[in-house]
């Protein structure tokens, strides 16, 4: 979970680094804006479409599910009581969903 949150900050940041860079860019003279806004306003959207990917719901959902399941795995084999979870209590737990899903 470290690492999603870690790359999420860093694409933000990144994002917001391009945006600002895109912004002093339009306050500079005039004879350097158009090259140097073309540039930066590229780096902007690069930005912008690496941070959407950095957000995308589906992947971190995903991801998320495989990181529990993984370790509801490693707890069931080993039979482990760490966490909460117990045997048995780890597939039933993923296949249960989330109380939002039942109310649609």
């Amino acid at each position: 979970m470290d690492n999603i949150v870690d790359s999420l900050k860093n694409a933000y940041q990144e994002f917001i680094a391009a945006a600002a860079t895109l912004l002093e860019t339009k306050e500079s003279s005039a004879a350097q804006k158009a090259a140097a806004t073309g540039a930066a306003l590229e780096s902007f959207k690069q930005q912008w479409e690496l941070f959407i990917v950095a957000c995308d719901p589906e992947e971190f959902v995903e991801s998320t599910k495989q990181r529990i399941g993984s370790e509801c795995l490693v707890d069931e084999a080993t039979g482990s009581m760490a966490g909460g979870h117990g045997p048995g209590t780890a597939s039933a737990a993923l296949d249960a969903g989330f109380p939002e899903d039942a109310a649609q």
